[in-house]
């Protein structure tokens, strides 16, 4: 199919590319320098996710659309004596960040922007390309709520309700996850199982209010918070760092492909397909009757003509579209969309959980798990 009518392409050269790929692992530990009473100085165990982000140089895979396997065999080899395992037998001190750092140390791959080590679903590290480290902590509350400015008509006008989650960003140096927890448990009191309307500051309570919300009352009391994000619901959120408002809105897409880059004989070669994980990025200023940046659901609406010429397609019949390895759609995407949608300014495409590619046209807000 040709491109969305009114959908002009932008050269994926303006933009930053990052491949990604993610690989999980079981092992189990014990983290003796804890406090005698602390939990995790017993023998324990997770499903473990490491995640690897880099700026790949050209040529770096064995074909142009191979990186993301490639990494993730990379990723793959290289946590395999971890798998199934006793990890003091291979990491002194096997915290989050100890593993992160063991991981970085094994990997010889050009361009390595962060490394993140998740042991849980609600909490983990991130390292960056200077090697700071940086620790999360996801945490739910069941709430309702209404956003009394929004037009007449407008669904969320409606007193309604969401199972929200908040994850804590900040500086490792200055917190830990058990940090978090103490910070977070007077606010969580406060805000599970109420109406957040009916809070002090959350009258007109959009996920954006919320974060600045938190903020200013976690910010004191932490210090090394950086980033506060609110997920309204499992598809679409807010960011807050004190100055900056980041929202993301994220979709699926079932689609056909095959890479006509790939060798003879590579699977890649051949029609396959992926359900997509596809995550927009959007940075604008507050609107301060609205207090929103963006509605999710103008932007859902303004995507949409994008989202249909790729969903339940055969991608690799797209004119324009180069080839169909994550990074070229993922500058496709933000490349048609932006005229549309200005304030967009990151695209996320996974293939699979945590493997695929980030086209970046600006600042980004934290990383999020997988």
């Amino acid at each position: 199919p040709d491109a969305p009518p009114g959908f002009a392409i932008v050269s994926r050269m303006s933009f930053q590319t990052f491949h990604c790929a993610a690989v999980g692992f079981e092992a189990a530990r014990h983290i003796e320098q804890l406090p005698a009473n602390h939990r995790s100085r017993r023998l324990h165990g997770h499903s473990f996710v490491a995640k690897l982000r880099c700026a790949l140089p050209a040529g770096w895979a064995a074909f142009s659309g191979g990186e993301v396997e490639q990494l993730k065999t990379t990723l793959a080899q290289r946590l395999a004596p971890l798998d199934y395992r006793l990890l003091n037998e291979h990491v002194a001190e096997p915290s989050d960040e100890h593993l992160a750092r063991w991981v970085r140390a094994q990997l010889d791959v050009p361009g390595i922007d962060r490394i993140a080590l998740q042991s849980t679903r609600h909490a983990g590290v991130d390292l960056d390309a200077a090697g700071r480290a940086h620790v999360w902590r996801r945490y739910a509350f069941q709430s309702a709520h209404r956003l009394p400015n929004v037009p007449a008509g407008h669904k969320c006008g409606r007193m309604h309700g969401h199972g929200f989650e908040v994850i804590l960003h900040a500086d490792l140096a200055g917190a830990d996850v058990d940090h978090l927890d103490r910070v977070w448990a007077p606010l969580q009191s406060q805000l599970d199982h109420v109406c957040l309307n009916d809070l002090p500051g959350l009258e007109n309570p959009t996920s954006e209010m919320l974060s600045h919300w938190l903020w200013a009352r976690l910010k004191p009391d932490l210090p090394a918070l950086s980033w506060v994000t609110v997920f309204e619901s499992g598809s679409c959120g807010a960011h807050y760092d004190g100055s900056r408002y980041r929202i993301w809105k994220e979709l699926t897409l079932d689609s056909a492909l095959q890479l006509k880059r790939a060798p003879d004989g590579s699977p890649l070669r051949r029609i396959h397909g992926h359900t997509y994980t596809l995550r927009l990025h959007l940075c604008a200023p507050l609107d301060q009757v609205m207090g929103w940046t963006v509605d999710f659901g103008d932007v859902k609406t303004l995507f949409n003509p994008i989202f249909q010429a790729l969903d339940h397609r055969p991608l690799h019949e797209i004119a324009d579209l180069a080839d169909c390895d994550a990074a070229s759609i993922a500058h496709w995407i933000l490349g048609k969309a932006r005229p549309q949608l200005p304030q967009l300014d990151r695209v996320d495409l996974d293939e699979t959980r945590g493997c695929g590619a980030i086209a970046l046209a600006g600042n980004e807000g934290p990383a999020l798990p997988v």
